[in-house]
């Protein structure tokens, strides 16, 4: 099984027509001790600009310029995801927890 930690940019297959894809661990390590999964949130390069996106400079480790679509957080077996990209850049990690904390009425 792959390690990871919050803040990792991770190969997830996400399924059927979302298909695997890069995504950032938005969850803390081992969440829940009965269930072997992990929060992600998507990143996508169909940049619309909006609320619940973050945007961030493109790293080595991607070919195109993304976001974090933060609409698509996701719950996924850890089984599910693959290997490590990278870290998400550290300043952009806020600009991710204070969305998902506006998304959520947190």
């Amino acid at each position: 099984m792959t390690s990871f930690s919050r803040g990792d940019v991770v190969i997830v297959d996400l399924g059927m027509m979302a298909k695997v894809r890069p995504c950032v661990v938005v969850s803390a390590s081992k969440p829940d001790s009965q269930r072997n999964m992990s929060v992600v949130a998507p990143l996508t390069t169909e940049i619309r600009g909006g609320e619940c996106e973050v945007e961030f400079p493109k790293p080595k480790y991607l070919l195109d310029n993304s976001a974090v679509n933060l609409i698509g957080i996701v719950g996924v077996d850890n089984a599910k995801i693959g290997r490590v990209l990278g870290p998400f850049p550290a300043d952009r990690m806020a600009a991710v927890e204070e969305g998902l904390a506006r998304m959520l009425g947190l």
